[in-house]
């Protein structure tokens, strides 16, 4: 695998499209192997737009990439903000929906003075226990939640490293909540994953896993990275536009 050397950090810049102002990050990254691309555009499921560039290129060139793309940049951001407007605070009672796996569950909460646990069945997750209120319900549901991502995200990396002949030695992980990523890849080559994740479908989980292993072997997301994407996952595109579509839902607490 190749070095991996930390990237510059992110500056904020901005450009008007209409009566729309984008704000943005703008990082240069290597000089990709082969010039597919001259930028690389990304929309966050939060809302923010990260413009990335080859090294040597200018302020100026990340603009007019951007106002290249303003309209389906603007798209999305649109998208994301109707989706934001329907999404509601949780209050942690029976009868609100709970994802895991991709699946819909029936949140239950049932009084005992047996010791709090957290089970699944039959379609609920049961929260079992005394004095219930929102709190220990939330922490009990996020405990519960890191405890199946541990079991799944392990599983799930060993099946998908056996799709990437180039990799050696299966990198450490952990778990770490973040408002922005799914994942990240630390220049040491460590992976984070965030435990909401483990509400999503099994093969966006494959994606995020996918995607942080090729940054093992091409840290920037320069043409090479995507061919590497691509090559163990052709659709990935398709998978990363179902849980872009999610994102909301999923980290809503």
């Amino acid at each position: 695998m190749s070095d991996i050397q930390p990237e510059r950090p992110a500056a904020q810049y901005a450009v008007r499209y209409g009566e729309r102002t984008l704000a943005f990050t703008w990082t240069q990254g290597a000089k990709p192997a082969r010039a597919k691309r001259k930028a690389v555009i990304h929309v966050h499921p939060n809302g923010e737009v990260e413009v990335q560039t080859p090294e040597g290129t200018s302020l100026k060139d990340a603009k007019q990439a951007l106002l290249r793309r303003a309209r389906w940049v603007a798209g999305h951001l649109q998208g994301i903000e109707e989706r934001q407007r329907h999404v509601l605070p949780r209050d942690y009672v029976s009868g609100e929906t709970l994802f895991y796996l991709g699946r819909r569950y029936v949140l239950k909460r049932l009084h005992s003075d047996s010791e709090r646990h957290v089970k699944m069945i039959r379609g609920q997750v049961q929260v079992t226990g005394k004095d219930l209120d929102r709190e220990r319900v939330k922490a009990d549901l996020r405990a519960w939640y890191r405890t199946r991502a541990k079991e799944v995200f392990q599983r799930r990396l060993i099946h998908v490293e056996q799709t990437l002949p180039w990799l050696k030695t299966r990198p450490n992980w952990r778990l770490l909540e973040m408002k922005t990523q799914w994942g990240s890849c630390s220049p040491k080559g460590d992976i984070l994953l965030n435990p909401h994740l483990i509400k999503a479908p099994t093969e966006c989980i494959d994606y995020v896993i996918l995607h942080e292993l090729c940054h093992l072997e091409e840290h920037n997301h320069s043409p090479r990275f995507y061919d590497l994407l691509r090559h163990a996952m052709p659709h990935w595109e398709a998978v990363k536009h179902r849980l872009d579509g999610m994102s909301e839902m999923l980290l809503n607490e």
